[in-house]
């Protein structure tokens, strides 16, 4: 009876035994896919990353050809955004403008750019302005253009005149794509020195220019 009880005992351990064995195997098995599947998602991000980090990476040493030279003559620029005046209100601007760039890093400009009704100037503010065209004058800067056509430009405009003094003119610094070879510039600005202002303001401004061509002959 002792003796059957441990043959009883020991069928049922070799049972159990089995069923253990049979379960991590199973186990093992379910282990093995798990990893082999987040292997292959691993594998599938990396390659993801590489696809979507390469463009990136091509486009910071692509060479397209532009160089300053790319940026020559006239262009007609229509200019749209917002200024954020700390502790004011939010200002809208629409405007155009005429740029000339001399293919040298440098340029110049007339611009006619309207407020929202919000915006708030100093008595008898002026800017230098065409007695003709009703243009404000006497805005200068520079710009570079890198190899893959994009750029940078700076415009300093001149200084304004008020009741309560001269006011120092405004700064604006822009970044720019070109294309359509050089004919079409497309930029935004990242940072806006209002006049008499002792620093950059919050804006949200972009322009777009046109290269301008001669007119038809007949």
């Amino acid at each position: 009876m002792f003796l059957s009880g441990h043959r009883g005992l020991a069928a049922v351990i070799n049972c159990s035994s089995g069923s253990s064995h049979a379960g991590s195997t199973r186990r093992l098995r379910r282990e093995m896919g798990m990893k082999s599947f987040l292997l292959k998602v691993a594998v599938g991000l990396g390659l993801l990353w590489m696809c979507l980090s390469a463009p990136a990476h091509a486009q910071s040493t692509d060479n397209d050809g532009c160089t300053n030279a790319t940026l020559t003559g006239d262009y007609a620029f229509t200019i749209s955004g917002q200024i954020f005046v700390p502790n004011g209100p939010v200002i809208q601007r629409e405007g155009i403008a005429m740029t000339h760039f001399d293919g040298a890093g440098n340029l110049s400009q007339v611009d006619l750019v309207l407020s929202s009704p919000n915006a708030v100037a100093p008595p008898g503010f002026t800017l230098p302005t065409d007695s003709v065209t009703g243009f404000h004058t006497q805005e200068k800067g520079t710009y570079t253009i890198y190899s893959d056509c994009t750029g940078t430009f700076t415009i300093n405009f001149p200084p304004a005149t008020s009741s309560v003094g001269n006011i120092s003119g405004a700064i604006i610094v822009a970044k720019f794509v070109l294309s359509n070879g050089g004919r079409v510039i497309h930029t935004i600005v990242t940072s806006l020195t209002p006049p008499g202002a002792p620093g950059p303001v919050p804006a949200l401004i972009r322009s777009e220019g046109h290269k301008l061509q001669p007119p038809p002959t007949t």
